[in-house]
């Protein structure tokens, strides 16, 4: 996929309202397969659509773009084939070792999209709209009335739509700022939706908790080989062998593997 791809397969992604990871090489020690400027995206099943590198590169982008997904902090991941001496990543950078990784050093600037919040507005509705509302799962429905008219409505929801429908709308809609102007009203609708909203779970930006937020995310395996740990998403390379599932970070570890399963430890089994 070339860059032009990537930007309009991005410009998709976001009228879509699905979220990703985008990820740019921003600096590429030779020999790297990955240049300065190479892009890719990161899906939430851990499609990666794009090029920052290497089948093992691409592993710790995966993984790391995962965790962000959950954490909305954007990263600079910084990838090493050796250990590097030195004490903790600066704030905002994550530096992961990566054995598999032949040739230099690749700095990789991730940047997650996530669509904001829709907000939609209904007039004057039918109380059947209200309760296709509540059928879809919609997160917060609020009702503008009076407090007797709200007691009308919600006796309603309760006939047709059973004792738990009513519960979950918010009448009178909006906190109790003491609002009286339409703007006021507005505004206090609003502040109870974005209290009401999930919150970004704002993991430190640690490698030992990226490792541990993608793993929650999408499930962790240690490659028999090479000893990395993979996320277990349908995408990553995987293996079946005697009943067991292995999953790899690239397909030099996966061969190795095929050649000889007896010469690697089962580190990998999955189900």
């Amino acid at each position: 996929m070339s860059r032009p791809d990537v930007h309009e397969r991005a410009g998709a992604l976001r009228r879509d309202r699905v979220p990703f990871v985008h990820a740019r090489v921003v600096r590429a020690e030779r020999p790297t397969s990955a240049k300065a400027g190479d892009e890719a995206l990161v899906l939430a099943d851990g499609t990666v659509e794009g090029f920052v590198g290497g089948t093992c590169a691409e592993t710790t982008v995966r993984a790391q773009s995962l965790a962000l997904l959950d954490s909305g902090e954007t990263l600079l991941l910084r990838i090493t084939p050796v250990e590097e001496p030195g004490g903790a990543d600066p704030p905002g950078t994550v530096t992961a070792h990566n054995p598999c990784l032949s040739g230099g050093t690749l700095e990789i600037f991730l940047e997650p999209v996530v669509p904001a919040p829709m907000v939609a507005v209904h007039g004057d509705t039918p109380i059947a709209r209200a309760l296709i509302a509540l059928a879809g799962g919609v997160p917060y429905v609020g009702l503008v009335a009076s407090g007797r008219r709200g007691e009308a409505v919600l006796a309603a929801l309760a006939t047709g739509g059973g004792p738990e429908a009513p519960r979950r709308v918010h009448a009178p809609a909006g906190l109790d700022i003491g609002a009286r102007t339409p703007e006021e009203v507005a505004l206090s609708i609003l502040a109870e939706i974005v209290a009401c909203r999930p919150k970004p779970s704002g993991r430190s930006l640690t490698a030992d908790g990226l490792a541990a937020a993608a793993g929650a995310a999408a499930g962790t395996a240690t490659d028999p080989v090479c000893g990395m740990t993979v996320t277990t998403v349908e995408t990553s390379l995987h293996l079946d062998h005697e009943g067991g599932r292995y999953w790899f970070c690239g397909s030099g570890c996966l061969r190795a593997f095929a050649h000889d399963p007896s010469a690697y430890p089962a580190l990998a089994k999955n189900g």
